[in-house]
């Protein structure tokens, strides 16, 4: 592990959907540019650089923490993007979560939400997805709020 890293750095791994619900746990609220997206065909991966929200330790951490993090997917057969223009790579983009839906066993298809109705719908081979915290944490700015009384 890189000394930049702290020990407490959060890695999961998933690779059934009651796996990846805990994932997208981690990543609600996580920001991102469009830039920060990486789809590899070849390698059939895709990868998402995030600055996460902290939520593990949200109530020990004055205002919270975010930390820079990667998700990736692997066995990548294709991604689709609805509502989300690849030419704006410096649109900010807020992720709400990540959901599987099974296709043919063990294939299916990952959707990550994003605010504003933005996805990406990433059809994989089966389900392999990986959470890596990258730096050490820092303050975040505000704690990411949810009100009941917004519509979704």
């Amino acid at each position: 592990m890189s000394a930049s890293v702290p020990a407490q750095a959060l890695r999961l791994l998933a690779d059934d959907a009651e796996d990846l619900k805990i994932l997208s746990a981690a990543l609600q609220d996580a920001v991102c540019t469009i830039g920060d997206i990486s789809y590899e065909p070849s390698a059939r991966r895709l990868t998402v650089s995030v600055n996460r929200f902290r939520w593990e330790t949200a109530r020990t951490a004055k205002g919270g923490e975010r930390v820079r993090a990667a998700v990736q997917l692997g066995g990548v057969l294709s991604v689709k993007a609805h509502r989300l223009r690849r030419e704006a790579e410096q649109a900010v983009l807020s992720l709400l979560s990540i959901d599987f839906t099974p296709g043919d066993t063990p294939a299916g298809a990952v959707t990550l939400n994003f605010a504003g109705g933005g996805a990406l719908k990433v059809q994989v081979e089966c389900l392999d997805a990986v959470l890596a915290d990258l730096s050490k944490p820092w303050s975040a700015r505000r704690r990411p709020s949810h009100d009941s009384s917004e519509s979704p």
